[in-house]
This record gives C-alpha cells, structure tokens and sequence, in this order.
C-alpha cells in the first residue's frame, strides 16, 4: 500500500514538473524592461519623437493653425522691423509670433526649418553607421592588408581638420552638384551636408567596430561555424554583423544630436542652408541681429535647439544602459 501511494506521488510530480514551462526573456525583451524603468530615457525619447511628428507633419500642422512659412504678414511690424506687440508678437493664432524684418510666422519657419535639420541628422547617421559597419567587420575579420589599408585611411580623416574643410570647399561643391544637375540651391547644400558629415563621421565608428569584432571572431560560434565549412561572406551576416547591431543603435542615438548641432553650426557661420530656406541654425544666425531688442527671437531657436540635443543625449544614454548586460540599471 505505501509503495502504490509513493508511486502514484511520484507520477504526479513528474507530471507537474512535465508541464511546467520554463520562461526565458530575449535580450531585447530585458533590454526594453530596463529601458521603461529609466523614467529620464523615457521622457528623452518622448520628447524627441514629439519633435520629429511636428517636423515632418509640418504641412498638416501649420494647416490647422491656418500659417505658412511663406507668407509676409502686414502691418505686424514697427519701421525697425520689431514684431509691433512684445515677446516678439506671440499670440494665439501665432504662437511663436513674426520673424523680425519680414514679418513671416515664425512658428511654421522653425516647423519647415526642423524638416532639413532632422532629415540632414537622419541621412547623415544612418549612411555612416552603415559604412562603419560593414568595413569594421570587413577589416577586422579579414585582416592583413585589408585591415591595414582601411585603418591608414580611418586614421587619416580622423586628424583631417573637418571645420576647415567644409569652410573652404562648400561653395566648390555645391556648384559642381548644381553643374552635374544633381541638385539645384538648398538642396545641393542639403547633399554637401549629408555628403561631408557621412565622410568624415565613420572612421570613428569604424575604430568602434573593428575592436568589437576582433573579439567576437574568436568566439566558440564562429569558430564552429568557420569548422563546418561557412564561408567567410555567411559568418559575417549571419554570425558577427546581428552581435554588434546594439553597438550600432547606441552609436546612431548618441551621434543624432551631433548632427543636429553641426547642422545649425553650419548654416550659422553661412555654409550650410541659406535663405529663403530655412534651419534652426540659419534662424538662430538672423536672431544675432536683434538679441538686444527682440530677445525672444533668439530664445525660441536657441531653446528648441536644446531641448532636442539634450532629451536625444538623454535617450541615447538610457537605451546604452538598456543593452549593457553588464549594467544593472
């Protein structure tokens, strides 16, 4: 009798523990958790995403508040050019107010201005991580002359004085794209932009990940799937390349916010997007000339300019934190 209820004890616990199913989260699953705990990566990530709706909703946008970015509003401004109604003009209808000396809606200015600065940052990020990525793999799983070749020329435009570069070279360019008929304006110097920051941005990346993949070549995985007879072009794509994609979002975040900033740099000191287009930084460049008298003017870019390059710095630290599996945070 005792050995009947043991055996029938038994089978019930076999039969339990058969059916119990064992969870395990993916690492993306972990690294989303860890990312909505970080409240501040959060509020990052919100903030810049609001940004980019009202950047490339602008039409829709501006629509419903019945502006545009071309219209010059009469009798809005002084005989100096000053919006005529303090804090620079803002009203209901106009809530960033009039652009001093030509009296357009400011509002739809920095709306259609935001469209180049996100699309300039955008391009730029997504073609240098793509060319780091593939020749830092390349070369570092290739080795020998490879490697060699692409580091002397990743070493060579890393100490390449970009600012100076660009300065000089700018107005060459854009008129030879304009003579190809590539472009014609603004948008030869949207593709100068793109063009330079691409070039002179994946060296350092590629250093990046060239290091990561010197490490991961070595790994059991890929030295059992190089034992069975992979080719070296499949351990690339379907070994190293998906173990360094976090690697690659992490960068892309961080590095979003220095395009953002070089773009309004450029179009500042007079070499990026010039009117009658418009960027954040060409707008902060016109506000130069009435700080003392029209302030607000001034603070509008100037805070829209901060507040994206910080919420996606802030995003950008988070989401690293997030896919660190070392990170306890």
């Amino acid at each position: 009798m005792l050995a009947l209820m043991l055996s029938i004890r038994g089978r019930k616990t076999e039969a339990e523990a058969g059916s119990t199913e064992v969870f395990q989260e993916r690492p993306s699953q972990i690294a989303w958790r860890r990312l909505k705990r970080n409240k501040v990566a959060m509020t990052g990530a919100i903030i810049s995403a609001f940004f980019v709706v009202l950047a490339f909703g602008a039409p829709i946008i501006t629509s419903l508040f019945h502006v545009n970015n071309s219209t010059t509003y009469q009798n809005v401004l002084a005989q100096d050019g000053i919006p005529l109604h303090g804090f620079n003009g803002i009203s209901i209808h106009h809530p960033f107010g009039f652009e001093p000396g030509t009296g357009r809606d400011l509002f739809a200015l920095m709306l259609y201005g935001s469209r180049i600065s996100f699309t300039v940052a955008v391009l730029a990020g997504f073609s240098f991580i793509a060319i780091g990525l593939v020749l830092g793999t390349t070369a570092a799983y290739l080795g020998g002359w490879v490697d060699n070749a692409f580091g002397r020329v990743a070493d060579f435009l890393l100490s390449f004085p970009v600012t100076f570069f660009f300065i000089a070279l700018s107005t060459p360019l854009v008129l030879s794209i304009e003579h190809w008929g590539i472009a014609q304006g603004n948008g030869a110097r949207v593709i100068v932009l793109v063009t330079v920051l691409t070039f002179f941005s994946w060296p350092g990346f590629f250093r990046v990940v060239r290091s990561q993949v010197l490490s991961i070549r070595e790994k059991e995985f890929v030295l059992a799937s190089r034992s069975l007879g992979a080719s070296k072009r499949r351990i690339i794509f379907k070994e190293i390349l998906p173990n360094v994609w976090s690697t690659a979002i992490i960068y892309l975040t961080i590095s979003l916010p220095g395009f953002l900033g070089a773009e309004a740099a450029y179009s500042f000191i007079g070499v990026g997007v010039q009117a009658p287009g418009t960027t954040w930084g060409l707008t902060l460049s016109d506000a130069t000339n009435y700080w003392q008298r029209d302030p607000v003017y001034l603070w509008i870019p100037a805070g829209m300019i901060i507040i994206v390059v910080l919420s996606l710095n802030l995003f950008g630290d988070g989401l690293r934190d997030a896919l660190d599996s070392r990170s306890d945070r």
